[in-house]
């Protein structure tokens, strides 16, 4: 078992591994009120990369990731989804923190990469992530909402 605050030892169980990252990033999200747009974009960064990763595994396996995986798990939402073409972009990119996005990078990727958290379980935690940032944004219904902290549910 690690020290408190120490990033689990590889050989420890999954299950603190996942914890751990679950907290750290919990911690963060809550200690620097990170906008819902920050926190979609290095999720997707991850989901992205990690699925890519194991996409080339399958593959080279012969095997087929179950949807749940690849795919975003469905929200629900009685709003219309906004439209994205009407939000200002080049100037949403522009307003964003990019040192506090790489700090939450860097968390990620230090929990994963330090405790060898293998790429499944990984994209599991993000899919719960994504869901929930997903569901965030569905209700965004002008650019300004996008910079709203991410609410993270009690016990999350």
């Amino acid at each position: 078992m690690s020290s408190e605050g120490e990033i689990p030892d590889p050989s420890e169980p999954i299950e603190e591994k996942l914890l751990f990252l679950q907290e750290n990033m919990s911690n963060f999200v809550k200690q620097y009120n990170l906008p819902l747009i920050e926190s979609a974009l290095v999720v997707s960064k991850y989901l992205n990369i990690l699925l890519s990763e194991l996409e080339k595994i399958a593959l080279a396996e012969g095997e087929i990731l179950p949807n749940n995986i690849t795919e975003p798990w469905p929200i629900v939402s009685d709003m219309e989804p906004p439209r994205i073409d009407k939000f200002p972009l080049e100037r949403l990119m522009k307003t964003i923190d990019q040192d506090r996005m790489d700090i939450f990078d860097t968390i990620i990727r230090t929990v994963i990469n330090g405790s060898e958290i293998p790429f499944i379980n990984t994209i599991t935690l993000m899919r719960d992530w994504e869901k929930l940032i997903r569901t965030q944004l569905a209700k965004s219904t002008s650019p300004g909402h996008l910079f709203s902290p991410l609410e993270l549910p009690e016990n999350f």
